[in-house]
Formats: structure tokens, C-alpha cells, sequence
């Protein structure tokens, strides 16, 4: 398992809280594993809630009909640097 960076850290209690993931420990989310299906096992109703948690945290909208969104949401430390290269807050 990789190493979380700050930003990564931020970003994974922000996605444990938002999503309520009790069971899961934002210091164990590996920031290259797959966050949906057979990685962390996120769904489609997750990422919609996840990208509204993002849009208060860091000011910007992720967009449902963005192509680069599979890329994007691929792994924490994709949707990390998509963050810190977006956010304007």
C-alpha cells in the first residue's frame, strides 16, 4: 500500500464522513486502490454524494456528464490531484 500525502488525508476523511463509512479507517484507504466496485466498493449513489461533499469542501462542481469522470474517480489519488488542481477554496 502507498502512502497518503496531506491532501490524500484530507480527502479520505472527507469521503469517510461524507459517506458514513464507520467501518472504514481514512488512514488505511490505499490512495491507489480502486474506490468503486472491487476496490473501497463504491456505487453511483456514493460518487454523486462524494462530489456534493466536494463541491462545499473545496468550491467547485464535479459534473455528472464530465468523460474524464471514470479517470477522475478512479483512485483516491486521482480524485485527489483532480482536486487540488480545481479547488478554490
Amino acid at each position: 500500500m502507498s502512502q497518503q500525502n496531506e491532501a490524500e488525508r484530507e480527502l479520505a476523511g472527507l469521503l469517510v464522513e461524507s459517506l458514513n463509512l464507520e467501518e472504514v479507517d481514512p488512514a488505511q484507504i490505499d490512495p491507489e486502490a480502486a474506490l468503486f466496485n472491487e476496490g473501497l466498493g463504491l456505487d453511483s449513489i456514493d460518487a454523486l454524494e462524494l462530489a456534493l461533499a466536494i463541491s462545499k469542501r473545496y468550491g467547485f462542481q464535479l459534473r455528472s456528464d464530465n468523460e474524464d469522470n471514470r479517470r477522475i474517480f478512479g483512485s483516491l489519488r486521482a480524485l485527489s490531484a483532480h482536486v487540488q488542481a480545481n479547488k478554490t477554496i
